[in-house]
């Protein structure tokens, strides 16, 4: 069985987050590992409090994994500080980590601030050129690009930005009123827009935590980028149209996520 291994900080609401990528990389048919950055007091309304651990600890969390169970891919989610970051990037490049994503977790859904602002620039420096694919939002492709993005085309010119920068493949993710959730996967000179629309659902905490451990679990299965990216996003748009609610105890979620037959044989496998 194919390894992907998450490193990125908890939810114990269990939407986002660690307990998020868990899940996801599960159900899309890979043995999931994790490495905690911070233990993080949120749920689906906002972030309460972050306790990050030491960077020595994260050390220890990182080599245990990769002495015993080498991950085929590897997705980093939420990291705020500049030690984190250096300390992640240290051990990405000791073991020759392959098929990495980087999902840049800047602001939470609920808009709490995720990643110091001294921490920008390590990620940019250290983080971004490990990268096999990286996966920012509009807000965040802005501060990554130095851009304003206002329509489809301007979405072109921030993605060929950030990738002629930083070395890596980036997939910006549509919405933010730019359009309906088309999203944009720039490769060196090559583009490729994926279709979506818009599901009219409000509970979207997660998503995006969602869509790159999938896009890391189908990367670890040998899948191309294009295809990986197409299959989390197939994956994504079923769970959301699941239209699953568990606030105040709205039920069984028997039917939360309705994703194709060969995800559930590849899950059981």
């Amino acid at each position: 069985m194919r390894t992907a291994l998450t490193i990125a900080g908890t939810d114990p609401s269990g939407g986002a987050g660690i307990q998020a990528d868990l899940k996801t990389m599960t159900v899309n048919g890979v043995y999931a590992m994790s490495v905690v950055t911070a233990l993080v007091a949120q749920n689906t309304t906002g972030v309460k409090d972050i306790l990050e651990v030491p960077p020595a600890f994260l050390e220890e969390q990182l080599d245990a994994v990769f002495t015993d169970i080498p991950p085929d891919a590897v997705k980093t989610g939420m990291v705020s500080s500049v030690e984190l970051i250096g300390m992640i990037a240290k051990k990405l490049r000791q073991y020759e980590a392959k098929n990495v994503v980087v999902d840049p977790v800047m602001v939470a859904t609920s808009g709490d601030r995720l990643l110091r602002e001294d921490a920008m620039d390590a990620l940019k420096s250290e983080l971004l050129p490990l990268a096999a694919v990286i996966t920012p939002n509009i807000p965040e492709a802005e501060l990554l690009s130095g851009l304003s993005i206002a329509s489809p085309a301007e979405m072109e010119t921030a993605a060929k930005a950030i990738c002629e920068q930083y070395g890596c493949a980036v997939l910006l993710k549509g919405g933010h009123r730019v359009n309906d959730a088309n999203d944009l996967l720039w490769q060196k000179s090559r583009k490729c827009w994926f279709q979506g629309r818009r599901i009219d659902n409000p509970n979207t905490h997660g998503t995006g935590c969602t869509l790159s451990s999938a896009i890391a679990a189908n990367l670890a299965k040998g899948f191309s980028l294009e295809d990986s990216v197409e299959r989390a996003k197939t994956y994504l748009s079923g769970a959301l149209g699941a239209q699953l609610n568990l606030g105040h105890g709205s039920g069984p979620m028997d039917h939360a996520f309705d994703i194709k037959p060969e995800y559930r044989a590849e899950a059981s496998r």
